[in-house]
């Protein structure tokens, strides 16, 4: 079972539901995820890490580079649920609640209902 947090927009469209987990898909994918749920912002910011990082490589050394983009990696992963969130709202959705759920349809469906 995972928390999700529920969204609307409008009593029309079906609600948007955010998981409260761990990403694999963004700790291992980072640019791919900011794309597919319009992180646009994020999806910029992460090529200019990557390219700072890179430069600092050269002063700081390739293996510290590479722990140091595994950390920023892990944490894109940890806070993937609160980058959507803050999409989300930023894109006029209102939050409605947390909702336990086995799986994210579930979820949307259990959101339908409370509207």
């Amino acid at each position: 079972m995972t928390i999700y947090a529920v969204f609307d927009k409008d009593a029309i469209e079906v609600p948007a539901v955010v998981p409260e987990r761990f990403s694999w898909f963004a700790a291992l994918l980072p640019p791919l995820y900011a794309l597919a749920h319009g992180l646009w912002l994020e999806f910029a910011l992460y090529f200019v890490i990557l390219v700072l990082l890179g430069l600092a490589g050269g002063v700081i050394g390739g293996a510290a580079a590479f722990w140091i983009y595994v950390a920023f990696a892990a944490a894109i992963g940890f806070e993937a649920a609160a980058l959507r969130r803050a999409a989300l709202r930023h894109q006029g959705w209102r939050f409605r609640s947390h909702i336990v759920a086995a799986s994210a349809d579930l979820a949307r469906l259990e959101g339908l209902r409370m509207a």
